[in-house]
């Protein structure tokens, strides 16, 4: 994929280096308050200094020396050359998705709201909770931001065998898909699993909109040969057969919350092929 190197996004937060206690947020304030009404502020005392200290208020705090992402003066970036350069990756996608999905709203007379993007370290709390890098890059609607460890990458690459630039940028495209799905109150439709339950489709109608995007991006000259090639073997390993028979399991559709290999690389596309929303609607598609 052709991108500029020196980008930089004013849509980007970096987190990395960030503590972050998994006490923190509002369970960790609902415990405290349970065990005050229970054992008095002595409980409340003891309970701090096992989870140590003050450090969960807010959702945790950072590292002095790790504000923001960044190193004490004269250190380098959490993650060094490599990460710093995926930043400047990831930045350039989110830019370049979030610039194509404001001319497709203005066309249809519309304002498109971006999203933020936020880069962390192992733990992170968002208006959706507290999540840990296993948990995958997600998008939280109560902020509309979405949520990425940078590590993610390398397991997409060396455990999943989806290596590439293109299948990095369509994690990300399909990440913003969720946030297009955010604006149209389609998120709330995504309750129920199965091959052919409510998640599916959400997830399915995503990776359609990252497909979208992926149509503006060739229009642009940014694709070159072998990035759809990369997003389609991405796709793939990410269906919900891949994950469950990949390690020896059972495959189970009526479990299924993102769809079928078969079926996201179809979606995808699908989106890739016309460019438009209305080639997404997985609602109404039957069979998927």
């Amino acid at each position: 994929m052709r991108w500029d190197r020196g980008h930089r996004s004013d849509f980007v937060e970096d987190r990395r280096g960030e503590r972050v206690s998994s006490f923190g947020g509002t369970g960790g304030i609902t415990l405290l308050l349970f065990v005050f009404r229970r054992f008095g502020i002595a409980g409340v005392v003891v309970v701090l200094l096992v989870m140590g200290g003050l450090q969960f208020f807010g959702g945790g705090m950072s590292d002095p020396a790790a504000s923001r992402g960044a190193g004490a003066p004269g250190q380098a970036a959490p993650g060094g050359a490599e990460e710093e350069e995926l930043k400047a990756f990831v930045s350039f996608v989110l830019d370049d998705l979030q610039a194509t999905w404001s001319q497709i709203y203005t066309a249809e007379g519309q304002t498109y709201a971006p999203a933020r993007l936020v880069l962390f370290t192992d733990r992170v709390q968002s208006a959706c909770g507290g999540s840990s890098a296993a948990t995958g890059p997600f998008y939280c609607p109560g902020d509309q931001k979405v949520y990425i460890d940078l590590s993610f990458y390398r397991a997409l690459r060396e455990r999943l065998g989806a290596p590439g630039d293109f299948a990095q940028a369509y994690v990300i495209a399909h990440e913003i898909g969720h946030h297009v799905q955010n604006l149209q109150r389609n998120l709330d439709r995504g309750r129920d699993q199965g091959a052919t339950g409510g998640s599916v489709r959400v997830e399915l109608q995503a990776d359609c909109y990252a497909g979208v995007w992926a149509h503006h991006a060739e229009r642009r000259q940014l694709l070159e040969v072998g990035d759809l090639e990369e997003a389609f073997r991405a796709a793939e390993a990410i269906g919900d057969d891949a994950l469950q028979g990949g390690s020896g399991g059972v495959v189970r559709p009526e479990t299924f919350t993102h769809g079928s290999s078969a079926q996201r690389k179809r979606w995808f596309e699908r989106g890739y092929a016309s460019g438009a929303i209305a080639s997404c609607d997985t609602f109404g598609a039957n069979p998927l």
